[in-house]
C-alpha cells in the first residue's frame, strides 16, 4: 500500500546528511549473507519446520512403513533388497542377545531413508507443479485441458489439511527475468508519459546500460537466486523501508477501518476487551500453525512466511539503518491513554485472559484519574520523527527508562484508547468519514507508537481502527488478521444487551501497570521538536473517504470483466481529468506465488489505457468506439498484472540490479534514471480474503471499509479501494494539503464521474448515469454512500447496533 513513497525514497535512503553512503561489503560476501539469514530463519523454527516439511506426508506415514516392513520381515520377505542386512553388519555388534534390536534398528533407519525419499520426491514434484503458471496466463472465464491436468496433479501431491506452513518448502522460488525483456517493458510503460526527446533520450540509456553492464548485473542476481530464497526481498526490506530516514507517520504506515456503518458496543472497554482478545486468539493460532494457507482457485497456495512477525515485532530505528525485533512470545500488552503508558497483562496462569477481564483492565485505565508526567504525553512523538534523529534519542532513553521501554517495545501490540470519538455521523457523514480516516493514518503525532508492528486504536464511542508499520509484511497479511478479529469480536464473542463482554469480571486481577517514564533534560527538547514536526506532517494530510454504492463487483462480473483493471482505468479517466495529463502510476500487485514473495510493481498507465481516456474526452467518438477501447486497455492491464504476480514485472528487476551496481560501484545512468522517477498516482486494492466469516446476504454492514495510505509524491495521489460485497466499493483517497496541484475531494468526484461513465458504455449500465443524474449531482458523495444506506437502517438485528 505505502511502499510506492518508500520505493520513491529508495535512492535517498542511501545517503545521510547529502553523503553518499558506501555498500563496503562486497557483493559476492552480501549474496552469501543473504542466503545465510534464509537458513538461519529456517533453523529458528526447526520442530514447525519438520511438522510441516514433511507435508503433503505425516509423521504417522513413517510409522505406517516401519510397520509395513516389520510385518514383511516377520513374513520373511526382504523389501529392502539386502540393504538391511548391510545395515546391520554396520551397526555395533551387542551381543547375540541383542541382535533382535539391530534388526529393529536396521528396519527403523531404512524405513527412516524411504520416507526422506519419498517426501523428497513429492517436495520436488509439487515445486515443478506449482512453477507451472499457464493458468495464471489463460483468458478469464477459460481453461485449457493442460491446466485441468495441472490441477488434478496438484491435488493429487498436495495432501490434506494443510497448517500454515505446509507449503512453504514445496514454493518455487521467484525467477529472475531477462533483461532484456525488462528493459522493453519498462521503455514501453514510460512512453504515454514522456516527449518524444526524453523517450529517445532514455532509450539510448538503455541500450547503452544492456551493451556495457547489464549482463555482469544480471549474472549476480542470478547466483543470489540460487542461493537465497528470494533474489529482491530481503533487500526491498532493507533498502526500501530499513534505511530509509523518513518519518513513517503518513510515509509508510497505512491504516485500516472498522465496520462503516454499525458499532456493535458503545463501551470503549469493552470493545477494547473483545478486539484484544480476538487478537490473541488469532495470535495462538497462528502459533500452531492452524490458520489455514491462503489458496488461489483453492489449490495454488501463497508463500506464508509474512505471518510470522504480525505479532511481539518493534521496528527498531538505527542512525543509517532500523532493524526488526521479533520476540517469540509476549504476554501483555502497551496502552497508551490521555498522555499515559501502561502495561496490561493478557494471561493468567499460562490462559489467555477472558474478554471480560481484559475489559476490566481497560476501564480500569479510563477510570484512572492521574495525569501524565511531564513530556510523557507526547513522547510517542519521537516515533513520528526522521529514524536517525530517534535512533539518538532513543540511546538516551534506553538508558534512562529501560524497564519502561522495554515494556512497550516488547509488547504482543500497541494498544490507543484514544479520548475522542470518530466513525461515519449523521450531521456530516462526509467529513466524520474524513477526520476518522485522518485520526487512523496520523491520529495527534504522539498518540501511537509508530515502531510497533500495529497499534489497535479504540475511540471512545466504541468504534475501532489499526495503524500498521509497513515493513515487516504488506497489507494482505494485516488484512488477514483484520477479517479475523472483526468477524470474532463481533460474530463468535459477542457483546450482552447492556454493550458489555459476555462473562464476569475477576476481581482477584492486579490492576494495569503504570510505565515511569525517567525523562533526561536532553529529552525533552527533541520530544518538542519531534511533535513540532509530526502535527506539520499530520496537518498537511488530506483524506477523504466516500463509498459507491451505486454498483459494484456484481455488475462488473456481469460485463464479463476483471474488477481491478475495470477500477485502475477509470482512475486513469478520473485523473486525467483532475491533471489534464497522464502520469506514472503505481498499483501494487502480490509475488506471493514464490517463496518469500512480497509485491510488485504493476504501471497502470498504459498506451492503452491512454487512448481510452483521450477517446472519453472525444466528443466525435461514439460509445461503441470507447467501449472497444475500454476492454483493450483492460486486457492489457490484466496481462501486466499476470506478468507481475509470476515474477515477470518490471521494477523489482530493476531495483535489484540498481543494488548490485551500487555494490560494485558502477555508475549506470539508467538505473539511475529509472529510480528518480515519482509516483504521482500510488494505488492498491484491498483483498477480502475471509468471506466466509461475513453473511453479506443477510448482515451487508458487516464488512470492513478497508483502509488506506498516504501519497507518494508532495503532488501525488494515494488511493486504495476495497469491494464491499458485491454492490459496493469504498475508495479511501489522500494527498498533500501544501499542494496546489491536488485535491483529494475533487479527486473523488472526478472517480465517481468517471465510474458513472465507464459503466453507461455497457447497455446493463445506462440506469446506473440516469439514476444518479436525475436525482441532481450535488451532495452526491452523501447520497452514494450514506442516504442510500441510511446507516442502520439494513438487516441488522444480530447484536446491538450503535451508530
Amino acid at each position: 500500500m505505502a511502499e510506492a513513497h518508500q520505493a520513491v525514497g529508495f535512492r535517498t535512503s542511501l545517503t545521510s546528511d547529502g553523503a553518499e553512503v558506501e555498500l563496503s561489503a562486497p557483493v559476492l560476501q552480501e549474496i552469501y549473507l543473504s542466503g545465510l539469514r534464509s537458513w538461519k530463519r529456517h533453523l529458528s523454527r526447526f520442530w514447525n519446520d519438520f511438522l510441516t516439511g514433511v507435508f503433503p506426508a505425516s509423521p504417522l506415514s513413517w510409522l505406517f512403513l516401519f510397520s509395513a516392513i516389520q510385518l514383511a520381515w516377520f513374513l520373511q520377505l526382504d523389501p529392502s533388497l539386502g540393504l538391511m542386512e548391510k545395515i546391520k553388519e554396520l551397526l555395533p555388534d551387542w551381543g547375540g542377545q541383542h541382535h533382535g534390536l539391530r534388526g529393529v534398528l536396521a528396519a527403523a533407519l531404512f524405513a527412516s531413508c524411504l520416507w526422506g525419499t519419498l517426501i523428497f520426491t513429492l517436495h520436488v514434484a509439487l515445486r515443478l507443479l506449482l512453477s507451472y503458471h499457464g493458468w495464471l496466463l489463460e483468458p478469464h472465464g477459460a481453461m485449457s485441458s493442460p491446466t485441468k491436468t495441472w490441477l488434478a496433479l496438484v491435488r493429487i501431491f498436495s495432501g490434506r489439511h494443510p497448517m500454515l506452513f505446509s507449503y512453504q518448502r514445496s514454493l518455487p522460488r521467484q525467477p529472475v527475468p531477462s533483461v532484456q525483456d525488462t528493459v522493453r517493458k519498462y521503455l514501453e510503460s514510460v512512453r504515454p508519459v514522456l516527449s518524444d526527446e526524453d523517450f529517445d533520450w532514455t532509450a539510448v540509456l538503455a541500450q547503452e546500460f544492456l551493451r556495457l553492464q547489464a549482463s555482469l548485473l544480471q549474472w549476480y542476481l542470478r547466483l543470489k537466486s540460487w542461493w537465497a530464497s528470494n533474489y529482491v526481498s530481503d533487500w526491498w526490506e532493507e533498502f526500501v523501508y530499513l534505511r530509509s530516514r523518513n518519518p513513517l507517520m503518513v510515509n509508510s504506515n497505512y491504516y485500516m477501518m472498522d465496520f462503516l456503518y454499525v458499532t456493535p458496543t458503545p463501551l470503549q472497554a469493552a470493545r477494547a476487551g473483545n478486539a484484544v482478545h480476538a487478537l490473541l486468539l488469532y495470535r495462538h493460532r497462528l502459533n500452531r500453525q492452524e490458520i489455514p494457507p491462503t489458496l488461489l482457485m483453492g489449490m495454488r497456495p501463497l508463500c506464508s512466511a509474512q505471518y510470522e512477525k504480525i505479532f511481539n515485532t518493534t521496528r527498531i530505528p538505527g542512525v543509517q539503518k532500523d532493524y526488526i525485533r521479533h520476540l517469540h512470545d509476549s504476554q501483555h500488552v502497551a496502552v497508551f491513554h490521555r498522555g499515559r503508558f501502561f502495561r496490561v497483562g493478557t494471561h493468567s496462569r499460562n490462559s489467555l485472559l477472558s474478554p471480560r477481564a481484559l475489559e476490566q483492565q481497560f476501564q480500569q485505565i479510563l477510570d484512572d484519574p492521574s495525569p501524565a508526567c511531564p513530556h510523557e504525553e507526547h513522547l510517542a512523538a519521537l516515533t513520528a520523527a526522521p529514524r536517525g534523529t530517534w535512533a539518538q534519542v532513543r540511546t538516551s532513553l534506553k538508558t534512562q527508562a529501560a524497564e519502561a521501554l522495554e515494556a512497550v517495545e516488547g509488547a504482543a501490540f500497541f494498544v490507543s484508547l484514544d479520548a475522542e470519538p470518530a466513525g461515519l455521523t449523521r450531521e456530516d457523514p462526509a467529513a466524520s468519514l474524513d477526520a476518522y480516516a485522518h485520526a487512523l493514518l496520523a491520529g495527534r503525532g504522539h498518540d501511537r507508537w509508530f515502531d510497533k508492528s500495529f497499534t489497535l486504536i479504540v475511540f471512545s464511542n466504541g468504534k475501532l481502527g489499526l495503524s500498521v508499520e509497513h515493513s515487516w509484511a504488506d497489507c494482505p497479511i494485516s488484512g488477514h488478521m483484520w477479517e479475523f478479529t472483526l468477524a470474532t469480536e463481533c460474530f463468535q464473542l459477542g457483546y450482552s444487551t447492556d454493550g458489555h463482554c459476555k462473562g464476569h469480571p475477576d476481581p482477584t486481577l492486579p490492576r494495569p501497570q503504570r510505565l515511569q517514564w525517567d525523562l533526561p533534560d536532553q529529552i525533552h527538547s527533541s520530544i518538542s521538536l519531534a511533535l513540532r514536526g509530526a502535527k506539520i506532517l499530520s496537518e498537511n494530510v488530506d483524506c477523504h473517504v466516500f463509498p459507491f454504492s451505486l454498483f459494484g463487483k456484481s455488475f462488473i462480473r456481469r460485463c464479463h470483466l476483471s474488477s481491478d483493471s475495470f477500477i485502475q482505468i477509470a482512475l486513469q479517466l478520473a485523473h486525467f481529468r483532475d491533471r489534464g495529463q497522464f502520469c506514472l502510476t503505481y498499483e501494487s500487485a502480490m509475488t506471493r506465488l514464490f517463496l518469500e514473495g512480497r509485491t510488485e510493481t504493476v504501471r497502470s498507465c498504459t498506451r492503452e489505457a491512454c487512448n481510452f481516456v483521450r477517446a472519453m474526452e472525444d466528443k466525435e467518438k461514439t460509445d461503441p468506439q470507447c467501449l472497444a477501447l475500454f476492454r483493450v486497455a483492460v486486457d492489457k492491464h490484466q496481462a501486466l498484472l499476470k506478468a507481475a504476480m509470476s515474477g515477470q514485472g518490471v521494477d523489482r528487476h530493476l531495483f535489484a540490479l540498481y543494488v548490485v551496481s551500487r555494490f560494485l560501484h558502477l555508475q549506470s545512468p539508467f538505473l539511475t534514471q529509472v529510480h528518480s522517477e515519482q509516483w504521482q498516482l500510488s494505488t492498491s486494492q484491498i483483498p477480502v480474503q475471509q468471506m466466509h466469516l461475513f453473511d453479506v446476504h443477510n448482515y451487508p454492514d458487516y464488512v470492513s471499509s478497508g483502509g488506506g495510505f498516504g501519497p507518494a509524491d508532495d503532488h501525488g495521489y494515494g488511493v486504495s479501494y476495497i469491494f464491499m460485497g458485491d454492490d459496493m466499493i469504498t475508495f479511501h483517497i489522500s494527498s498533500k494539503k501544501s499542494s496546489t496541484k491536488t485535491d483529494s475531494h475533487r479527486l473523488g468526484q472526478h472517480i465517481e464521474d468517471a465510474l458513472l461513465d465507464v459503466a453507461s458504455l455497457f447497455q446493463a449500465g445506462q440506469h446506473f448515469k440516469r439514476r444518479f443524474r436525475g436525482s441532481g449531482k450535488e451532495d452526491s458523495r452523501h447520497r452514494c454512500g450514506f442516504l442510500s444506506r441510511q446507516a442502520g437502517a439494513s438487516k441488522t438485528s444480530m447484536t446491538s447496533t450503535y451508530f
